[in-house]
């Protein structure tokens, strides 16, 4: 079998999430992320991972924290934004198309292997839209009170069936099948 013959990737939202569902504090903060992450506790994640779709405003908090030991490897970086910069961006390909294109592009990207949707807001559009297979959320033994939501008020219900839960150190990753709606004849 060809790579061209091989099944494409899944389509999956992931995120880390404080146990009150924050995946941010408040002013964007990511710290407390990042001390549980460390040594990578689910390198197997990184290595089924081959593009990313990033929400513009997520892929800007990104870019004020580069001076973070984030050397994560998720392949090519896609960011869907209606304001592509002036200048183009090392490592990064702005997409101005609609969602279902954006997915598509980035997902031909990875190659076969799975499309990792960062940022609140884009995730739920691509909830809503029935674009996503997967949600995978790293839970972090924190409380964090206020910050950005797991998902936008907006996403309304998205029925899930959990198929996997896995302890690393602090975090707890949990994975969830997205419930496609069944088709009425």
């Amino acid at each position: 079998m060809s790579d061209s013959d091989a099944d494409p990737g899944k389509v999956v939202v992931n995120r880390a999430m404080s146990l009150d569902g924050f995946i941010a504090g408040p002013g964007h903060a990511m710290d407390w992320v990042f001390e549980h992450f460390k040594d990578n506790p689910f390198p197997e994640v990184e290595q089924a991972t081959g593009a990313m779709l990033v929400g513009r405003g997520t892929h800007e908090v990104a870019r004020k924290m580069r001076h973070e030991d984030t050397t994560y490897d998720g392949g090519p970086q896609f960011v869907l934004t209606h304001r592509p910069p002036d200048e183009p961006e090392h490592g990064v390909t702005f997409l101005t198309c609609g969602l279902a294109e954006a997915v598509a592009t980035a997902r031909a990207a990875a190659g076969g292997k799975d499309l990792e949707i960062l940022g609140a807001d884009l995730a739920s559009q691509c909830l809503r839209e029935g674009l996503v297979d997967e949600v995978l959320v790293y839970v972090l033994p924190v409380l964090l009170g206020d910050g950005v939501r797991f998902s936008t008020p907006d996403l309304g219900r998205i029925d899930l069936e959990p198929f996997a839960s896995t302890q690393s150190g602090s975090v707890t990753m949990l994975r969830f099948r997205v419930r496609k709606p069944v088709a009425q004849h």
